[in-house]
């Protein structure tokens, strides 16, 4: 059922779609927050690192600076290598921060271990390797010490000598008054005592959560070193949840955009086709792809077309055989007329009296035959369908053309009384009529007439005559309107040439077909009409019911 609607397939892509959306947008998420998680973890390393290496490279001998590392190492808890350079395997673009006197930062996100790795400027051999587990308030309150060894050099000029540092911060390092901070007392009075404090702000902005560091200054009470505001990682920050957004939003529009094209694409091709019909252009015909909605709507549209397209050609044939059928008995009853208002012969005027209501006659069969062509062709007709005992209609046709005095012998091979098959009796008569009046009237001596159901369970009739036969390359040309194989022999055997048409038509709307070919019991045509013998599934128990009952009859 899902695949035969194409709505359910839109609703179902849609379903598909969102998810899969949903599904690359938290991918893309991860994916660019491990980038900006990478950077924001460098960038809050590339300061103190930059004040590290420098604190090392001032020692002046190796083992001061080993001593250097270890005090640093105990400052901060934790663990710092000096390690030779040839141990250490680096990227492009970790040699390249190092060269530039910045940190080398690996997390390893299994064990959640973040790996820093320092050049020293003036030992180009070794590397400082620094492995962080966890990294708290205390690391944080340790971080201005390393700032203000460094300042300790430059006595009396710690503010320029930290603007200059502060290209290499990616937050605020700066030295402030200690009354213009917004500090309780408490937070005054641990400064007083050479305590670090760390302030936490809540951002009401994009920015969100920040920390500050506050050093008391060894050399002054009303001035602290200030760290920050440092902003905490924020996961998702407005501008990565509306750029994710505004790219999922564009990527289901587009996955829309393709569900509704095909389908904006066959409705094009529906209304172009209408258009053409609407012209007169009766040759345009849809392609049916799949089974879905619109494929049944371009297959009812080619069928509509072949109809119309069918109609319009058998009413124009109509017209022109109408016109060639109509003007012989009608110039015959002119000249009858004629020949009346001349002739004072009183047995000659009976006699032209007779041919004229023989011409009438004519006229009245030939506009039946015409009216009952029409009524088929028209459209589906109303049938009104029942059972029908098949060797009733073969029999009452048997008789009426008996009873013509046609001089032929008429075999009837009766099916089963009992056997009884679904039909319209009038129509199923008219086409028993037809191919019996047609067998007659080509026939040497003998018509045979039968019926049945066969092994398909397709009923069919069979009239077969000791004719000439059916050449096998005009066969199917004796089914259309007034076709005639051979004129003079019909002018002389009667007829208008749409007899079989009309069985034709008959058999197709009945469901089934009609096909002639050689008889091999006579040697001449062999006319076969099958359809379908149960069009209704319920009355099938009774159908077999009536069968048996017949039998044990």
């Amino acid at each position: 059922m899902f695949k035969h609607s194409i709505f359910l397939r839109i609703y179902g892509g849609l379903v598909i779609l969102v998810v899969l959306v949903a599904l690359f947008g938290y991918l893309l998420v991860q994916i660019i927050n491990y980038q900006r998680a990478q950077e924001y973890r460098e960038s809050l390393t590339d300061g103190i690192s930059y004040i590290i290496t420098e604190g090392i490279s001032r020692q002046p001998n190796a083992q001061q600076k080993l001593d250097w590392i270890s005090d640093a190492s105990d400052l901060l808890e934790l663990p710092i290598y000096f390690v030779d350079a040839n141990k250490v395997s680096l990227t492009r673009t970790e040699k390249k921060r190092i060269d530039e006197q910045k940190a080398a930062v690996r997390y390893d996100a299994s064990n959640a271990v973040t790996y820093v790795i320092l050049g020293i400027k003036d030992d180009p051999n070794h590397y400082i390797y620094i492995r962080v587990d966890n990294f708290n308030e205390r690391q944080m309150k340790a971080l201005p010490v390393f700032i203000m060894d460094y300042l300790v050099y430059y006595p009396g000029q710690e503010k320029e000598y930290l603007q200059k540092l502060q290209s290499k911060f990616s937050y605020s390092v700066s030295i402030e008054n200690i009354q213009n901070l917004p500090l309780d007392s408490e937070q005054i009075g641990r400064l007083r005592l050479d305590h670090s404090i760390v302030l936490y702000r809540d951002n009401a902005t994009t920015r969100g959560t920040n920390v500050s560091i506050v050093s008391p200054m060894s050399n002054s009470y009303s001035q602290v070193l200030v760290l920050g505001p440092i902003p905490l990682f924020n996961w998702m920050p407005v501008q990565l949840a509306a750029g994710i957004t505004l790219l999922s939003l564009f990527v289901l529009s587009l996955g829309v955009y393709g569900l509704l094209v095909p389908m904006q694409r066959k409705v094009r091709q529906v209304n172009h086709a209408l258009n053409g019909m609407k012209a007169g252009d009766m040759s345009i015909r849809l392609p049916v792809d799949g089974s879905d909605e619109m494929a049944s709507l371009a297959s009812s549209y080619n069928s509509m077309s072949d109809h119309i397209q069918r109609l319009i050609e058998a009413q124009r044939e109509l017209m022109r055989a109408v016109s060639h059928e109509l003007r012989t008995p009608v110039a015959r009853i002119r000249f009858g007329m004629e020949i009346l208002a001349e002739d004072d012969d009183y047995d000659s005027r009976l006699q032209q009296v007779d041919m004229i209501d023989k011409d009438i006659e004519a006229l009245n069969n030939l506009i039946d035959e015409i009216m009952t062509y029409a009524k088929l062709e028209q459209g589906t007709p109303s049938f009104d369908y029942e059972k029908v005992v098949l060797l009733e209609v073969l029999e009452q046709v048997a008789t009426e053309t008996e009873a013509l005095k046609t001089q032929k012998e008429i075999i009837l091979n009766a099916p089963p009384e009992y056997l009884q098959v679904d039909a319209e009796y009038r129509y199923l008569h008219r086409v028993v009529q037809n191919l019996v009046g047609n067998a007659i009237r080509y026939c040497d001596n003998k018509v045979m007439i039968s019926g049945g159901v066969n092994d398909h369970g397709k009923a069919y009739i069979c009239v077969e005559d000791d004719g000439a036969g059916i050449p096998e390359q005009d066969r199917k040309r004796v089914f259309e309107a007034f076709a005639r194989l051979d004129d003079s022999r019909t002018r002389a055997s009667g007829g208008y040439g749409l007899g079989l048409s009309i069985v034709s038509r008959i058999a197709y709307w009945f469901g089934g077909e009609i096909r002639v070919d050689e008889s091999p019991t006579l040697g001449g045509a062999r006319f076969i009409m099958t359809w379908p013998a149960k069009r209704f599934k319920s009355e099938k128990k009774n159908y077999l019911k009536g069968m048996i009952d017949g039998k044990s009859e």
